[in-house]
Parts: structure tokens; sequence; C-alpha cells
């Protein structure tokens, strides 16, 4: 980075910091993501700034050589990086034990932070590059990442009479429609009969579809014996 800094240099390592953090922000905003437009734009300026103030303090003299405390101007976009964990760590949620949801927005935060560093260092091509490639990253790879099958899973539980299909059958039925078990918790009562089944399905489907019943569950309220069908994805 230059030692003398200038205002036009300022002005124009600030534009390009906007100028990305927005289009990067705006992808984030219109997911409703916990980070948005302004709160990304904010780390991304925050860092720019930071690394702004080391590139204007490069030209002090600082202390002498055998003084005891010296200067290391470096330690400030350190410590914003190191600080913007705790952002990123706000903003991830675990819900049911099963659903992570916000690792790609403290990834985010993280990445615009090191993007104001380069332009506020700078680093002005680079910088660009970066910021293209975060672009290409959140919005082309999105579209790409929906047409790929994910696993998804479901929650079933079924109440049965004395009509109702064996044990056997009912797994048949839902293994021949593709769908798999990771818990299958059959209830006897009295120890002959079938009274209830709860089990925990996944199959696999397109990444991003709306929440729906699979055909072979919803089949099963079709079937004789079955009283009722409670169906959580």
């Amino acid at each position: 980075m230059p030692i003398t800094l200038t205002w036009e240099q300022i002005a124009l390592r600030l534009t390009l910091a906007v100028v990305a953090s927005f289009f990067i922000g705006l992808n984030r905003d219109e997911r409703g993501r916990p980070a948005g437009l302004r709160t990304v734009m904010l780390v991304c300026l925050a860092a720019t700034f930071a690394m702004l103030q080391v590139n204007l303090l490069l030209p002090l003299a600082g202390r002498p050589g055998n003084s005891f405390v010296m200067n290391d101007l470096m330690r400030l976009p350190l410590g914003i990086l190191s600080g913007i964990g705790f952002i990123g760590a706000g903003v991830i949620f675990k819900r049911d034990n099963q659903l992570t949801t916000g690792v790609t927005t403290a990834a985010t935060l993280w990445y615009v932070t090191v993007l104001g560093l380069l332009f506020g260092g700078g680093q002005l091509r680079t910088g660009c590059v970066a910021a293209v490639l975060a672009i290409v990253i959140l919005w082309g790879l999105q579209r790409i990442e929906s047409l790929l099958p994910r696993e998804h899973h479901g929650d079933l539980t079924l109440t049965l009479d004395a009509a109702a299909p064996s044990e056997e059958d009912l797994r048949r039925h839902i293994l021949a429609a593709g769908c798999n078990f990771s818990r299958w918790s059959p209830i006897y009562n009295p120890a002959a009969t079938l009274s209830s089944l709860q089990c925990t399905v996944h199959w696999r489907e397109r990444a991003f579809v709306s929440p729906h019943t699979p055909a072979a569950i919803a089949a099963l309220r079709t079937l004789p014996g079955v009283r009722s069908v409670s169906w959580s994805e």
C-alpha cells in the first residue's frame, strides 16, 4: 500500500467497498437473511476504514527501536477479523437438533470484512476480483444448488386400529416409494395389535422445494385401519 494517501485514493477505495458490499448485501436482503443490506455494508465499510486508518498512520515515525512498546499497526485489522467472528456466531442457529441456519450469512460477514480490508489497504484489483467471485457464488451457485437433490427429513405418526396393515406391510409401502427410515418406533397395545407407529422418514428431492407431504405418506390416509396421520417435515 502507498505510504502517502490522497483523498482521491480514499474516495476510490470507499466507492469500491460500497458498490461491492451493496450487491453482496442485496443478495442476502432479498432472501430474508439475518444480515441484510445495511449489515453487510456496515461491516465492509468498517473494515475499509480500519485499513485506511492503518494506511494513514504508516508515515508516522513511531517510537525508537529501543523502546519497550512498539507500534504494530496491523493489529487493528487482525482484531477486526477476530471480532467479526462473534457477530458471525450470533447469526448461526440450530433448530430441532438437525437444521442449522445462518452459516452462509456468517461466512458472508467474514468475507465482506476481508473485502473491506483489501479495498482499504489499496489492493483494488484483488478486491474487485474477490467481489465478483462473491457475487457469482451467492447469486449464480444459488440457482445451481436449487437444482441439486438433497436429503429431506420428516416425522410421521400413525394411529391405527385392528384392521390396519401389519408393520411389515407399512414398511414395504413406504420403502416402495423411495423413502427410507432413520427411526422406526411401533407401539403394540394390546401386545398383538399395532396401535400406533412413529418414524422419521428421509428421501431425496430438489434442495429448495416448498414443504409438502410426499405422495407415499399422503397415500397412507387411504389405507384401511388408519385412523389418523400426523406429518411434519
